[in-house]
């Protein structure tokens, strides 16, 4: 059942992705290319800087931000890396170019940042400022934005969620007389540079990404010992010979199996097992002690 959904999310991954950029299984050189073509040559060299730098459990989700950027800029226009917009905001380009942090997003790579930057600009296109900001990490549906002063019943007041994630709050007269809201659930939508990210980053997987580098990061050999542990261990939870592959020999061997396993879509002691499996690839070896004595335990 777990495997199914899985599949289900990178079909319909595959499918956002073929509608966003023509490719239903894209590669980070088809992806390179597109962006070099509508950011121009020098910002995604500055781009493919971020995604080198960044751990290789790290690296799809670098390259995801990239294809928010390819689309959102394919929607806004070039221009929008060069504008200004005064006060403490810089212009995106000195963001990519000097790593600036930007609120609301400081806790973002830049990548990432520039990604949610320019889906809400998109959102912000399509539907309009957001009044107000809501959780959906709570699905409550009444009265979880403060009102305008002017509002009537029937009218519907945009909410942001997320980067590029709106939807609709109702308002509606209340059984005492007052005004109140309901969140619309079925208004709720994403820009296109948000699908985008996400869906790029469910149908391209972890990787390996390769990205032109001399030597090849994924071609560095692994500790042995710790591989064949965690090899053991994936194969006595359940995951099967096929997914979990031969012997782990080299950071490349381990991601393509993290990929293959669908680990997020088993059961919760799957989760120790990826702590460890990145603190391998990332060649964390304090963090991939720790974990692996996590698992020893929990075994």
């Amino acid at each position: 059942m777990r495997e199914a959904r899985a599949e289900d999310a990178r079909t319909e991954a595959r499918r956002l992705i073929h509608d966003l950029l023509g490719e239903e299984r894209p590669g980070a050189a088809l992806l390179l290319r597109e962006a070099s073509g509508t950011l121009g040559a020098d910002r995604v060299a500055r781009c493919v800087e971020f995604a080198r730098a960044a751990p290789l459990t790290r690296r799809s989700t670098e390259l995801a931000a990239l294809a928010g950027l390819l689309v959102g800029t394919r929607e806004l226009g070039e221009e929008w890396w060069r504008r200004e917009r005064g006060g403490k905001l810089p212009a995106p380009d000195e963001v990519l170019r000097d790593s600036t942090a930007v609120d609301p997003w400081t806790d973002l790579t830049v990548l990432e940042m520039l990604a949610a930057w320019i889906a809400d600009d998109v959102a912000d296109a399509i539907w309009g400022r957001p009044y107000a900001f809501t959780d959906l990490n709570s699905w409550q549906a009444e009265d979880r934005v403060r009102l305008p002063g002017d509002a009537v019943p029937g009218q519907r007041i945009v909410v942001s969620f997320d980067a590029g994630g709106r939807l609709d709050a109702v308002v509606l007269r209340r059984p005492d007389g007052g005004l109140g809201s309901n969140l619309d659930f079925d208004s709720l939508r994403y820009s296109r540079p948000a699908e985008a990210q996400w869906s790029w980053g469910v149908a391209a997987g972890l990787g390996p990404h390769r990205l032109d580098e001399h030597p090849d990061p994924y071609g560095q050999p692994v500790d042995d010992r710790a591989a064949a542990v965690l090899h053991a261990w994936a194969l006595r939870h359940g995951a099967s010979a096929d997914r979990v592959g031969p012997a782990w020999r080299t950071r490349g061997d381990v991601v393509a199996a993290i990929e293959r396993i669908d680990w997020m879509w088993r059961s919760g002691e799957w989760f120790a097992w990826w702590r460890a499996v990145s603190a391998l690839v990332d060649d964390e070896p304090e963090q991939l002690a720790i974990r692996l004595e996590e698992i020893a335990a929990g075994a």
